[in-house]
């Protein structure tokens, strides 16, 4: 695990894991790693057919992910500049578990441990989580056209999907802090108070995470 600060915000679709990162690298200036989301091609055909397409997307998604990763690793973590990310890697594992057969998941994740077994790992996570209504909400509200056709089942076990994984990692990662935020109570858009008690507590994990080392 790197000592410079490497947060990242991980969550289900629709959670706030963007604007949330966006606040976190503003108030501690931290350098912002986003993931590719758009530019994924099989995406618009995934919601369409999920069985037909979930290789191809979750392929496109691990490769772009891990030149991003060791991008960060190389110009920024290497040379002591702390990043703040809007998902790591671990959360290929959450999508291609729910959406490949069992046979492409074997192969998935041969590939997957190959590449990230150098990978950086992040010293905070922040888990954003909320129920399917806050979730179907936001989808709705920012409109993406790939996302229109997205099964409210889908999300709904993929959430539990999450909550599961993150369970499991706060067990076989105990010296990395998840810090939990329920979407459903709290409004970091739009509520000052929401957010600066978010802050808070990254700063209060950062400070205890140095004073260990």
């Amino acid at each position: 695990m790197t000592t410079v600060p490497f947060i990242t915000v991980e969550g289900p679709i629709g959670v706030g894991k963007t604007s949330l990162s966006k606040a976190i690298s503003s108030h501690f200036d931290f350098h912002l790693l986003k993931e590719i989301v758009d530019e994924n091609p099989f995406l618009n055909k995934f919601y369409d057919n999920i069985d037909e397409w979930s290789f191809q997307t979750e392929m496109f998604f691990l490769c772009n992910r891990y030149k991003q990763l060791s991008d960060i690793q190389r110009h920024y973590l290497a040379n002591q500049k702390a990043v703040t990310a809007d998902y790591h890697i671990f959360k290929n594992i959450i999508f291609a578990k729910r959406t490949l057969q069992p046979e492409e998941y074997t192969k998935y994740l041969e590939i997957y441990r190959i590449l990230t077994s150098d990978m950086p790992k992040p010293n905070v996570v922040v888990y954003l989580h909320a129920s399917l209504d806050t979730l179907l909400k936001r989808i709705k509200m920012r409109d993406r056209d790939f996302e229109k056709n997205m099964s409210p089942l889908y999300l709904e076990q993929l959430a539990a999907d999450y909550d599961e994984f993150i369970h499991h990692f706060e067990k076989t990662h105990p010296e990395i802090p998840v810090l939990r935020v329920n979407g459903d109570n709290v409004d970091f858009v739009h509520e000052e108070q929401d957010l600066t008690t978010i802050l808070q507590q990254i700063e209060e994990s950062l400070i205890k995470r140095s004073t260990t080392l």
